[in-house]
């Protein structure tokens, strides 16, 4: 039986909430506000995240499939407890496509996109039959790593004199309206809503009883960070630079030159988002082996491995022509029409159902 520790749990999901979040700049819509977006966005996740902590407390850590079979019965609740290895595939897609359009354009112009692709599915591959607990042992040495990373770029960055505090003024000068427009729904479910995958693990919890410190607590060290990714852009290229450029966090470690010696500190970059997209990529696949393993009652994950991991390669070389495309849909239609749907409306019906369930059982056992 697998038991996973509470610091390999907390390490796995701020990984998860930093993947691709601290490259593209999250609420760079909100301008020099971005950081007041990510701190009202976190604050909310993390109250988002303790819904699906109570979820699972009341369906007694059961596998996350049996959530759906349980409340909704066999006949609906297994077809709509399918919709999320699915969209499980199509997300881990959607991140590969997010490197096959970044690398290019940062460390690998002249590779072939189907070669560093190929090399990432392989390594996921990987690591998918090496086992779930791989991949938390993966996190929790990497996560002490590239939070050290972070410190040492702020750092740099303060000691060359590239950031300036008056880009962060003032404040909330064009309303709260522009802010709140980044929080709902892209703030809330980017991020945060995604975690509903993290609960597939949770039943595998060594102490159950942590798990709702963990999840919140790990929601919130990574809102911090991404606070400071954001305001360290901000400060760095100013409201405007930071609303244009596609990966403002890349951007600024171009910039640092301490004593012309600690220069041109890209490459740190490139390498916490590779791992932090690696461990998302992974986390996501995973999810959707075991909820395809448990709904097909197989004891073999073999299948599932390669067949999600294909589909994910194939679909994100071909899901978008350019990187404008890319992130249009995801930001427009998918996110209202999909991901609010998935992360948000059918967890509050089953966290009503479940509320329903045990008071029902309360008042049969009086």
């Amino acid at each position: 039986m697998i038991n996973i520790s509470s610091y390999h749990l907390f390490s796995l999901m701020v990984l998860f909430q930093f993947g691709t979040t601290v490259i593209f700049g999250s609420g760079s819509d909100s301008g020099r506000d971005a950081w007041i977006t990510v701190m009202i966005s976190s604050l909310l996740g993390g109250i988002l995240i303790a819904g699906y902590v109570t979820i699972a407390k009341f369906n007694h850590f059961d596998p996350f499939v049996q959530w759906f079979q349980r409340r909704l019965g066999k006949w609906l609740g297994t077809p709509i407890a399918w919709l999320y290895p699915l969209l499980f595939i199509y997300t881990a897609a959607r991140i590969i496509c997010d490197l096959r359009f970044l690398l290019p354009l940062t460390l690998l112009p002249k590779t072939p996109e189907w070669f560093f692709i190929g090399v990432l599915i392989l390594l996921i591959l990987y690591i998918l039959y090496a086992g779930i607990e791989v991949l938390f042992r993966i996190a929790g040495v990497l996560l002490p790593v590239l939070i050290l990373f972070i410190l040492f770029e702020t750092i740099v960055l303060l000691s060359s004199g590239s950031l300036h505090s008056g880009y962060l003024r003032p404040v909330l000068a064009d309303g709260f309206g522009r802010v709140l427009n980044n929080v709902w729904p892209v703030g809330i479910t980017t991020t945060y809503g995604e975690c509903f995958a993290m609960a597939v693990f949770w039943c595998m919890l060594k102490k159950k009883g942590y798990l709702g410190r963990i999840s919140i607590g790990a929601t919130l060290f990574a809102g911090l960070f991404i606070v400071l990714f954001d305001v360290l852009a901000i400060t760095a290229l100013g409201e405007y630079l930071f609303q244009k450029m596609v990966f403002p966090a890349f951007t600024i470690l171009k910039m640092t030159s301490v004593a012309d010696f600690l220069e041109n500190m890209e490459v740190f970059g490139a390498m916490y988002f590779i791992c932090s997209a690696f461990i998302k990529i992974s986390v996501y696949l995973f999810a959707a082996v075991l909820c395809i393993r448990d709904l097909t009652y197989s004891s073999n994950d073999r299948l599932a491995i390669w067949m999600t991991t294909l589909i994910a390669y194939v679909m994100a070389m071909s899901m978008a022509n350019n990187l404008t495309e890319h992130l249009e849909v995801w930001l427009g239609s998918i996110a209202n029409i999909v991901v609010v749907p998935m992360y948000i409306v059918l967890p509050g019906i089953i966290l009503m159902l479940s509320l329903f369930g045990k008071r029902k059982r309360r008042r049969e056992a009086q």
